[in-house]
């Protein structure tokens, strides 16, 4: 005779050990990052600056992102940019579930690095006619140039959230599993 699985309470899947910790990490992400687009768009006007270098390799250089990662799905109407904040909506829950079960530190603190930069791209789209993108990495030589997608601060912690998880399923034992891989 088996035994029949456990059913968690429902709130469970809204609260977990660590959902404090991850959740103000990813407060303090979406704020940095919309601090950071505003004090660039209306103190620093880089509107009207555009682009700036910072670095032989760096430069502020002000888009708006109207698509996805890398400017894929590009939507201009309303009804494109919709869909894509609610398929953000739908992502940001799926990850708030997978926060609930963070086994670490580092899970919940990646967790919430995505979270927050989610959160912070969609409120672009609330207010913006898209994801405000400034950060351009750039090579440029006699022989050689490569230009790399302008990115943001919310797009720094999406991929270095991301890191983190790789980090911690590979080489210390696994982070928690996302919500759906127990189906």
């Amino acid at each position: 005779m088996t035994d029949s699985p456990k059913l968690q309470p429902a709130g469970a899947y809204l609260w977990g050990r660590l959902s404090a910790f991850g959740l103000a990490v990813a407060a303090f992400c979406c704020l940095l990052d919309q601090a950071s687009k505003y004090w660039l768009l209306y103190d620093f006007d880089l509107a009207g600056q555009s682009p700036v270098a910072l670095t032989p390799f760096i430069d502020l250089a002000l888009t708006f992102n109207t698509g996805i990662s890398y400017g894929l799905l590009q939507q201009q109407g309303p009804l494109g940019q919709a869909a894509l904040l609610a398929f953000k909506v739908a992502a940001v829950v799926f990850l708030w579930v997978w926060l609930t079960r963070a086994p670490s530190r580092l899970t919940a603190a990646a967790l919430g690095l995505i979270i927050g930069g989610a959160v912070g791209n969609a409120v672009d789209r609330l207010h913006w006619p898209g994801v405000m993108d400034f950060v351009l990495f750039h090579i440029d030589t006699a022989n050689f140039s490569f230009r790399w997608y302008v990115f943001n601060l919310a797009d720094v912690a999406i991929v270095a959230g991301v890191v983190g998880l790789l980090y911690e399923s590979l080489w210390r034992g696994g982070a928690a599993k996302p919500p759906l891989s127990r189906l």
